[in-house]
């Protein structure tokens, strides 16, 4: 009976200690999102995603691409006269009046800070010519851009379509498309805006509803969404010295803590590394290439730790043809870098031909060099 107690106290202490011996952390970020997905601008390469490619509906982030094509239109400084379909969007509104005149400038600032739904319908009649000629147009960028699993069917979000829907995949990719853009960047990183109100003695006042400009000082820009159905969608940017990042959650009860978490998280995880630089580079394939390539690109990609000994670099040039000495080739792209992490291959850049090639001089033209100097020797003696 003694040695059963022994047994079992043995048992109990071996118990309390596993219990107390430390368990690996998981390192991966949690969400309360149903999709999520986290980008880094300059290579696209996913950092962390939960569901990001799942159709979902998306509120007012739809914005982003109305924005964007409304300031690739060339018409900002237009004045758009406001048409009583505009004013009578529901939800969010900046409140325009029938008739109204205001610049395109102006409009797009109210579709990004305040989401006006007004704003929109506005911006999406002035530049498509119709409601539906803007949306004809917003499903052609999304085909460009590649948004597979993207479909507008209004320049504002509500859930009045069924066939209104993204991920947070595709989302990102419009995000990263935008950001290219210097006014987009403006507009979607300003806290406060400024805008006449041509019929009341005072200008409207905007701030931006996007909290994570105030509250995580690495945010650039971004959108904020909201309906019934869709629930809460965000849209942010953050940038930390030489990273930058695109995040996106669809449906998520506490997204600002989402898009924090997902930007500490990363920001710690990955470093910016330059796998190619820019320039010279020496590949002793043949005669012809040797000492005159080079990319007008470095290639920068965001790595873990344990990630710095996975790269490679391949080289795929085209095959010279008979005539290649006859030809000028100074700045004519004739090959490409591929950069491959682990075997895969995550970034590409054009490699290019400096220098030119002499053209081989007929028995003509060497004669003639031969006089012309001749002659100068005698003229200059």
């Amino acid at each position: 009976m003694r040695m059963i107690w022994k047994l079992v106290i043995f048992a109990l202490m071996v118990s309390l200690f596993i219990a107390n011996i430390p368990q690996k952390v998981d390192a991966s970020v949690s969400v309360s999102a149903r999709g999520a997905v986290l980008m880094e601008q300059e290579s696209g390469r996913v950092l962390f995603e939960k569901d990001a490619h799942t159709k979902r509906r998306i509120a007012s982030i739809t914005k982003i691409m109305t924005a964007i094509l409304a300031i690739e239109s060339g018409k900002m400084n237009e004045i758009v006269k406001v048409s009583e379909q505009a004013t009578r969007a529901e939800g969010s509104s900046v409140y325009l009046k029938p008739g109204e005149k205001i610049k395109l400038e102006h409009l797009v600032y109210g579709l990004m800070l305040r989401s006006g739904n007004d704003t929109a319908v506005a911006i999406a009649e002035h530049v498509g010519g119709s409601l539906e000629g803007f949306v004809y147009l917003m499903n052609q960028k999304a085909g460009e851009i590649g948004m597979l699993n993207t479909h507008f069917s209004n320049p504002h979000g509500l859930d009045d379509h069924e066939d209104h829907y993204s991920t947070a995949y595709d989302m990102a990719l419009l995000t990263r498309y935008a950001m290219q853009n210097k006014t987009y960047q403006k507009i979607a990183g300003t806290k406060n805006y400024k805008a006449p109100n041509p019929t009341e003695d005072w200008d409207r006042q905007w701030k931006n509803k996007n909290r994570l400009l105030t509250k995580y000082k690495y945010t650039t820009g971004g959108k904020t969404g909201y309906t019934k159905r869709a629930k809460r969608t965000l849209v942010t940017t953050a940038t930390k010295g030489d990273m930058s990042l695109i995040a996106v959650t669809l449906n998520a009860s506490d997204d600002w803590n989402d898009h924090i978490a997902m930007y500490e998280t990363s920001f710690k995880t990955y470093d910016m590394v330059e796998v190619l630089s820019k320039g010279k580079i020496d590949i002793k394939s043949n005669k012809y290439y040797h000492n005159h390539l080079y990319v007008n690109k470095s290639i920068v990609y965001p790595v873990k730790d344990e990630e710095m000994d996975m790269f490679s670099i391949k080289y795929k040039l085209n095959k010279p043809g008979e005539d290649w000495e006859e030809l000028d080739h100074n700045g004519e792209a004739v090959g490409k870098a591929q950069v491959f992490l682990d075997g895969k291959m995550v970034r590409e850049t054009p490699i290019y031909y400096k220098g030119g090639s002499e053209k081989k001089k007929s028995l003509f033209d060497s004669l003639k060099d031969i006089f012309l100097s001749v002659i100068g020797v005698r003229i200059n003696g």
